[in-house]
């Protein structure tokens, strides 16, 4: 495939194949990449749930592959099990909760001009990743 320039108008994809990351939540992997796009495996394990976060140079697009869940978009929830697709267009607001039993396996698929683990702003977090000055007030959690 032939590989984009580095021209400002071209997509930034800092990611390497066979990147992966261990988080509180569970474990990610890129699992194919080019400068257009990055391909992700992600785990999500019983009773944990991702960030409620956006991102400001991505859009993702989700396939759940095993498991199920609630996925928050905007202000919306809805649940979500093997088979099923989600699109999350750049800076949506959204979450991923697995509420089973079993590890909830999805593929991702990041697309935009901006493909970096930083472009993340974290708005609430179980695992207290929040930068103080955006953290919300105590709440219980649902």
């Amino acid at each position: 495939m032939a590989r984009h320039g580095t021209n400002a108008s071209q997509p930034r994809n800092t990611y390497r194949r066979g990147a992966s990351g261990k988080r509180p939540w569970g474990t990610w992997r890129v699992v194919d990449l080019d400068n257009a796009f990055v391909v992700k495996r992600i785990v999500v394990m019983p009773g944990e749930r991702l960030s409620l976060q956006r991102h400001s140079g991505r859009a993702e697009h989700w396939f759940i592959v095993e498991g199920s869940g609630t996925v928050t978009l905007g202000t919306r929830n809805r649940r979500v099990r093997a088979g099923e697709a989600v699109d999350i267009p750049v800076q949506m607001v959204h979450r991923l909760a697995n509420d089973g039993k079993v590890p909830l396996t999805l593929i991702e698929i990041q697309h935009g001009p901006v493909l970096d683990e930083a472009d993340i702003e974290r708005l609430s977090d179980d695992y207290r990743r929040v930068p103080a000055a955006r953290a919300p007030r105590a709440t219980s959690r649902k």
